[in-house]
């Protein structure tokens, strides 16, 4: 029976983008938004590279790999939804899920030629130009998957491409606007976007050799367990009376 080895480095990119989201996510349970603003503008595009990478692989494009890639995507931001709204305060958006499950079909539109494919493509930018204030990231985290698409295998200096996309995701006007005004987190913010992709990409070329756990399918339980996990830190550590009356029983 032949066995695929699995890539070390793309599961050390992901774990490495969750870290990411747990470091800026921390910044909802009092710890200092400067020290963690900036490693959080990593974890977005590093999900998006390896999004990416799964797409480009000749075994993905001809089976329905990202199909289902799709319905887990779905699922999960379902499920994570009541999570994300209970641990950030006032959100302004829909957690992360949706953006990624555009994004997947964007990308997807573009490699695969076929109507269907196409017509979701064309579906999905279609929404995320008409409701971007409901998208985290907006339109461009739409085309980030994309942008990363294109960049693999490349020279090192395409990864300007999206990089500039992951740029105009964040809100790169208030970005602008904090930076200068001398606001450190938001210099050191518009670096971290510029170069995420091009230290996602190094790090697949270079990482060859790790061999971290492999993250499978149960990884998506991971994003809104930790929302639950962090709400939980903030109602023992505020004693919130919800917690002490779940505490009572």
């Amino acid at each position: 029976m032949h066995m695929t080895q699995r890539d070390g480095a793309l599961d050390l990119l992901k774990w490495l983008a969750l870290l990411s989201m747990v470091l800026d996510h921390l910044r909802y349970v009092g710890y200092s938004a400067d020290l963690l603003y900036v490693p959080g503008r990593l974890a977005f595009p590093w999900f998006c590279l390896a999004m990416a990478v799964n797409l480009s692989r000749p075994r993905t494009v001809t089976t329905d790999g990202p199909w289902r890639y799709l319905g887990w995507l779905l699922l999960f931001s379902a499920l994570s939804e009541i999570p994300y709204r209970m641990f950030i305060p006032d959100p302004d958006t829909l957690n992360v899920l949706p953006t990624l499950a555009l994004g997947l079909l964007v990308a997807r539109g573009w490699q695969d030629r076929s109507l269907q494919s196409r017509l979701m493509a064309v579906g999905a930018l279609v929404l995320a130009a008409l409701c971007p204030q409901w998208l985290m990231f907006g339109f461009f985290g739409v085309l980030l998957p994309l942008a990363m698409l294109l960049v693999i295998g490349r020279p090192w200096y395409f990864s300007l491409l999206p990089g500039l996309v992951c740029l105009a995701a964040n809100q790169w006007d208030v970005l602008f606007y904090s930076a200068q005004i001398g606001n450190r987190a938001a210099v050191l913010g518009i670096a971290a976007c510029l170069i995420a992709p091009l230290l996602g990409l190094l790090l697949l070329r270079y990482a060859k050799g790790m061999q971290p756990p492999p993250m499978r399918r149960w990884a998506y339980a991971l994003y809104p367990a930790h929302f639950l996990l962090l709400l939980g830190h903030n109602l023992r550590t505020r004693q919130d009376p919800l917690w002490e009356r779940a505490c009572s029983r």
